[in-house]
């Protein structure tokens, strides 16, 4: 019996050991550095395969495009995929809604917009596509 005591305080000690360090790693949060890359300017959001232009903005930080149905701060944002090429994040704006949004990255001038979800009460879903055409002017 004191064999099997001394293992298990053996065995425990290990595992809190390996746990410590596990737990002394810190997470590294992903850095969407595909959206970096974007050119900076005024940017054009269609509906895809349609010419009408839905928005212009103009963009210092191409994060905006994740919510283009929640263009407002304050909002959380989880990243599930956050590759070379596209970037997929799901993000919640307490008290208008939420919502999940793919950027594919076609050149540093054209992306891809997948969006779903709800904003204010109603649920949306629309394919865009986002291209930048001009530098941005005014102040």
């Amino acid at each position: 019996m004191a064999i099997f005591s001394h293992f298990l305080r053996w065995t425990l000690a290990s595992a809190t050991l390996a746990l410590a360090s596990t737990a002394a790693v810190p997470a590294q949060a992903p850095s969407l550095a595909m959206l970096d890359r974007l050119e900076k300017g005024r940017w054009q959001l269609s509906e895809r395969g349609k010419s009408d232009v839905l928005q212009s903005m103009c963009l210092g930080d191409a994060r905006r495009m994740i919510q283009v149905y929640h263009p407002r701060s304050g909002c959380s944002r989880y990243v599930i995929e956050d590759k070379p090429n596209s970037v997929t994040v799901h993000y919640t704006c307490p008290g208008a809604g939420h919502g999940r949004t793919t950027i594919r990255s076609e050149t540093n001038r054209l992306v891809q917009i997948d969006t779903q979800g709800i904003a204010n009460g109603k649920p949306f879903s629309q394919a865009i596509e986002a291209r930048r055409v001009a530098a941005c002017t005014g102040g």
